[in-house]
């Protein structure tokens, strides 16, 4: 199954905290990632029973150390989207549709759960690969944090091994960086430019890219610069480059 990181970003309550370390061990999960905690004491030892061992190897680290090493990074949000004109929150998948996303592949998943006042911000939202919510009743629809993360790892438990690797986070970041140059090269109008990369990171964050299928992108793009602008690469270079050619 592929490597799954429970991310709380800034929790508030350590008795959460607790209940996530406990909930993730009843199905199976033990890598607890923290940003910016509160301070943890005797509640959350309390509350998470008999996962202590969750609790005490939980680390603390940067959203900037998640996104660096993360193959996917999926945001989890009860606030989504009301139509695709929107992109920030959109498309949103349900824990049992996300299973389905990510169970053959192989690679580290971080999966963002926000601050039990106000969830995840929405630069945190726009820099993640996918989106996933939890139906829930009109009248009522925000879940305690541990409660939303028990959902999210019922769904997610007793994957089957993965059939392939995932193209690292350094490769997707070439390549959303490589996106972004092309933007400039055909003048996409710059009002528009920071909702089409999220669009673009939603499309190839759902596509669980492979490190082939990225060096592909990259040869394309390169191959079109060269047609719209010849000196901005030497031929040789297009013709040396295999990264469009069949094993």
């Amino acid at each position: 199954m592929p490597e799954i990181d429970i991310v709380l970003v800034a929790p508030i309550y350590e008795g959460n905290v607790g209940f996530t370390a406990r909930v993730m061990k009843n199905f199976g999960f033990s890598h607890l990632v923290l940003i910016d905690p509160c301070p943890l004491g005797e509640e959350a030892k309390a509350r998470a029973s008999h996962a202590q061992d969750v609790l005490k190897a939980a680390e603390t680290c940067t959203i900037e150390d998640v996104f660096a090493r993360s193959n996917i990074v999926i945001a989890t949000t009860g606030i989504v989207s009301k139509s695709v004109c929107h992109s920030m929150r959109m498309p949103f998948y349900s824990p049992r549709e996300l299973r389905e996303r990510v169970k053959e592949v192989d690679g580290r998943i971080s999966i963002l759960f926000g601050r039990e006042n106000w969830g995840l911000n929405n630069e945190e939202v726009k820099r993640s690969d996918m989106i996933c919510t939890i139906p829930t009743a009109e009248e009522y629809p925000i879940l305690n944090l541990s409660h939303a993360v028990g959902v999210i790892c019922y769904e997610l438990a007793n994957l089957p091994l993965p059939s392939y690797a995932l193209a690292s986070p350094t490769d997707m970041g070439y390549i959303y960086g490589h996106i972004d140059r092309y933007l400039d090269t055909i003048h996409h109008p710059a009002f528009k430019r920071e909702n089409t990369m999220i669009l673009i990171r939603r499309i190839l964050g759902r596509a669980n890219l492979t490190s082939r299928e990225a060096s592909t992108l990259h040869g394309l793009l390169r191959r079109s610069e060269w047609h719209i602008d010849p000196s901005s690469l030497d031929r040789n270079d297009l013709l040396s480059d295999d990264s469009t050619k069949e094993e």
